[in-house]
């Protein structure tokens, strides 16, 4: 253990910033809990992100994100990747700020293109991958993004250097 006490981190940004991969690293080396929010949502419901937003819309899916935040959260020795939506809804934001160290991976639209321009299991980019597309997502999701306690730019960095730059201050 990395040591006794590491308040919950929670990794926020854009689909393809590296927030599983990244939070999968840091549990290791820190030897905390990893929980990722949409494998833990695709359990509960038993199908795909991509089958929740077409079966039963993008509203239910938020607030089933919204619910699961809070039912999984630990105060303590965990590390959340949280969908890229996620920090949009006003409540779960305001309840990771006050309970969570929450870092946003940054990255440019151009870096996510070229990490998820093969995946089709991304709904909100389903028949519009583009640099265009991304950064249109990204331009309104910014500003939330950039309330996060600490930000840790991904372009052009390693997996360790990024989990490196996680550790508390």
């Amino acid at each position: 253990m990395y040591h006794n006490f590491m308040k919950t981190i929670c990794l926020i940004g854009m689909m393809g910033s590296g927030k599983t991969t990244v939070a999968k690293m840091a549990a290791q080396f820190f030897g905390i809990k990893f929980v990722d929010i949409d494998i833990e949502i695709e359990q509960i419901e038993s199908m795909t992100i991509s089958e929740i937003f077409a079966k039963k819309g993008e509203k239910y899916f938020r607030n089933l994100e919204k619910i699961t935040i809070k039912d999984i959260y630990e105060p303590e020795d965990m590390i959340i990747s949280l969908g890229g939506g996620a920090f949009e809804d006003i409540e779960t934001r305001q309840f990771l700020l006050e309970n969570a160290k929450v870092i946003y991976l940054k990255t440019s639209a151009q870096t996510i293109f070229k990490r998820i321009k093969n995946d089709t299991s991304r709904p909100l980019l389903c028949g519009k991958m583009s640099v265009e597309s991304i950064d249109e997502i990204l331009q309104k999701r910014e500003k939330n993004y950039l309330l996060a306690h600490k930000i840790v730019n991904t372009d052009n960095k390693s997996i360790e250097n990024i989990v490196w730059e996680l550790r508390n201050d």
